[in-house]
């Protein structure tokens, strides 16, 4: 039995308290009063001083006007706010009489952790982020059968605090969940991005139901239950890997009719612009980096695959010609690696000395669906000295050559 507490016993906070007081000796403090048959709820010094872990699990509000309950798109973008766990922490540093395993699960943006609370608990403590899943109404029940369990850490170490974690709750677990530990930072956005996702779901099912009731003879049931069952790529993993966009004959293309049909049938908002324009700034930020990167060493810029996929010879649709045409426009040429394409222009055959390569294609992430495993082959001798940036972050270490993992920035 562990001895626990909760910073914060409120609509949330009480409720989890309740469920870890089945297993462990629990105690709450919470600046209103708060009655429970199972959690002492007790003042903020007894709390720190009798327990070993103690969770926070106070509010970060949006600002007034900010809940989504009223327009709120046009007003200008806020962090939420920081105060109440800011204050749980300076309580903590206050009253602790020894170190103390602190475990934050309100809902905060990535890089707050390590920017606004570690630095200010005191280094005698251990600092835990480990958002919940959980919603209103189903609080207990969602406690203890969630989907995952994220446990964050300063270097996303998987056992020492996070394995005593881990343990902790199985203690309490109904469901077998998978634990997925990381980092702080990542943990953070696994909790916002799970909810965007969510957001951008049902804007997207919503969406064709508008575009039902302006067309006529389309039930929005039968598109999207469809779409339900579409376990491939739609409803399961594929296409859930970040690296090149989207490209090919049809998806670039879908989307941009699709604007004119939002418009022709006065929709009112054109979600397809927002993806197109989104998809066109990341192949920007990916060009930049490729120039950044040339810059600083001297070098010219390659892209290995000038295709939309690798084993294809079509170049319609290509994301790596759309970063090329970045690259071009911070002033630098780009040439192509690709004996399959359709398009000559720019195409090499040989590198003549080291170069910034940009390895677009990988045919085990394309092709893994039809358990097709091989990897792309060099379309050339790559030159000792030459920096390749893997927006897939699948090449290992080369020697010889700097393998610049694009999308992973963890330190180690």
């Amino acid at each position: 039995m562990k001895k626990i507490g909760f910073v914060g016993i409120g609509k949330l906070g009480l409720d989890c308290a309740e469920v870890m007081a089945k297993k462990h000796e629990v105690r709450g403090y919470d600046i209103y009063p708060r009655v429970s048959d199972s959690v002492k709820v007790c003042d903020i010094d007894e709390l720190v001083n009798e327990s070993e872990w103690i969770f926070i699990a106070v509010p970060t509000p949006h600002a007034e006007g900010y809940d989504g309950a009223t327009p709120s798109s046009h007003l200008e973008p806020q962090d939420f706010g920081y105060d109440a766990v800011i204050d749980a922490i300076n309580k903590i540093n206050l009253h602790a009489r020894e170190s103390k395993k602190v475990v934050l699960i309100s809902t905060v943006l990535p890089g707050t952790t390590r920017r606004e609370f570690v630095p200010k608990l005191a280094r005698q403590h251990q600092f835990l982020y480990n958002p919940y899943l959980i919603a209103m109404g189903s609080v207990k029940w969602d406690m203890v059968n969630p989907e995952m369990i994220m446990i964050g850490t300063e270097d996303g170490n998987p056992t020492a605090l996070a394995g005593e974690l881990r343990e902790l709750y199985d203690t309490v677990m109904q469901n077998n969940p998978r634990y997925e530990i990381g980092t702080w930072d990542e943990c953070e956005a696994i909790k916002i991005f799970y909810n965007t996702f969510i957001s951008a779901k049902i804007g997207l099912v919503n969406m064709i139901q508008d575009f039902a009731m302006r067309i006529g003879n389309i039930n929005v049931d039968v598109v999207t239950d469809a779409l339900a069952r579409s376990t491939m790529r739609i409803m399961g993993p594929k296409y859930m890997t970040a690296g090149m966009g989207d490209a090919g004959a049809c998806h670039p293309r879908d989307n941009i009719a699709l604007r004119w049909l939002a418009k022709e049938y006065n929709i009112g908002y054109d979600l397809f612009d927002t993806v197109m324009h989104a998809r066109e700034i990341q192949a920007r930020n990916l060009a930049q980096f490729l120039v950044e990167q040339a810059k600083q060493y001297g070098m010219s810029i390659v892209i290995h695959g000038k295709t939309y996929k690798p084993d294809v010879a079509y170049c319609i649709g290509s994301y790596s010609t759309l970063i090329g045409h970045y690259v071009k426009q911070y002033g630098f040429g780009v040439r192509y690696l690709d004996p399959l394409a359709d398009d000559p222009a720019e195409i090499i055959s040989e590198l003549a000395g080291p170069s910034v390569i940009l390895w677009a294609h990988n045919r085990k992430i394309t092709y893994n669906y039809i358990d097709d495993q091989n990897d792309t082959m060099p379309y050339c001798a790559i030159p000792r000295g030459s920096i390749i940036v893997d927006p897939w972050r699948k090449l290992p270490a080369i020697d010889g050559l700097t393998v610049i993992p694009y999308g992973n920035t963890r330190n180690s």
